[in-house]
C-alpha cells in the first residue's frame, strides 16, 4: 500500500512538472539583421559636359612712340566646357577646355596723340588647360592653368578697327561639387594675358600695339557621363 501511494504522489508531481513546461511560452527566434549600408566614396572619373558664365575685369595697354594710354576692362561672358577627369586615391587629374563668347571692353582717352579715345574689345575666348584637384569626397578644390585663345578688337575713334587672333596663357583655381544624380557645379577663378595685338599705324600715322589682360570669376553647371 505505501509503494502504490508513492507511486501515484510521484505520477502526480510528473504530471506538474509537465503542465508547468508546457505553459512557458517558447522562445521566438530573432530575426536575421540586414548588413549596414555603406555608401561608396564618390568618383570624378569620366567625361563631362557643361555651361559656364560669369564677368571679368582688367587692363588694356595702348603704347606708341607718343606714350601709353590704359584702357579699363569689364564685362560678361557665357559658353560651353568639355572636359575629362582621372581619379587615383584622393588626387584627380583633368583636361578641360571651354569657348565663350565675352563682351570684355573698355576705352582709353589718355596719353596718346591728340587723346584719342581707344576702345580694346574681346569677343570670344576659350581655354584649354589640364586642372589637378583634391577629392574630399563630392567636394574638389582645384588649381588649372594652361593656354587661352582669343581676339583683341582695337577700335581708335575716327578709324577703322583691328581685329587680331592672339595666343596667350591663363592660371587659376576653384572648387567642384557634386549635386544629385550625375551633375556638378562649380566656381572658378582665372587670370589670363592674351599677349599683344597691333592697331597697325592707325593711331596718328604710327605703329600701334594693344594688350590685353583680364581676371575672370564664373560660375559652370557639369554634366558627367
Amino acid at each position: 500500500m505505501k509503494k502504490v501511494l508513492l507511486a501515484s504522489v510521484g505520477l502526480i508531481a510528473l504530471g506538474v512538472a509537465s503542465a508547468s513546461a508546457a505553459d512557458i511560452p517558447r522562445r521566438q527566434a530573432m530575426p536575421a539583421r540586414a548588413p549596414v549600408y555603406v555608401t561608396p566614396p564618390y568618383s570624378w572619373t569620366g567625361f563631362y559636359v557643361g555651361i559656364n558664365g560669369g564677368g571679368g575685369w582688367g587692363h588694356s595697354d595702348w603704347s606708341n612712340r607718343f606714350g601709353t594710354a590704359d584702357a579699363k576692362l569689364s564685362g560678361g561672358l557665357v559658353g560651353g566646357t568639355l572636359g575629362y577627369n582621372y581619379q587615383v586615391g584622393q588626387a584627380v587629374f583633368g583636361l578641360e577646355g571651354d569657348i565663350d563668347w565675352s563682351n570684355i571692353r573698355g576705352t582709353a582717352s589718355n596719353g596718346l596723340c591728340a587723346g584719342i579715345n581707344c576702345e580694346t574689345r574681346n569677343n570670344w575666348l576659350g581655354t584649354a588647360r589640364g586642372r589637378l584637384g583634391y577629392a574630399v569626397d563630392r567636394f574638389m578644390p582645384y588649381v588649372t592653368g594652361g593656354a587661352a585663345f582669343g581676339d583683341i578688337k582695337a577700335t581708335p575713334a575716327g578709324f577703322g578697327s583691328t581685329t587680331t587672333t592672339k595666343t596667350g596663357w591663363t592660371v587659376g583655381g576653384g572648387i567642384e561639387a557634386a549635386l544629385a544624380g550625375p551633375w556638378t557645379a562649380k566656381l572658378e577663378y582665372l587670370y589670363v594675358d592674351l599677349g599683344k595685338g597691333s592697331c597697325g599705324a592707325a593711331v596718328c600715322g604710327t605703329a600701334t600695339d594693344v594688350n590685353f589682360r583680364t581676371n575672370i570669376v564664373r560660375a559652370g553647371l557639369n554634366y558627367r557621363f
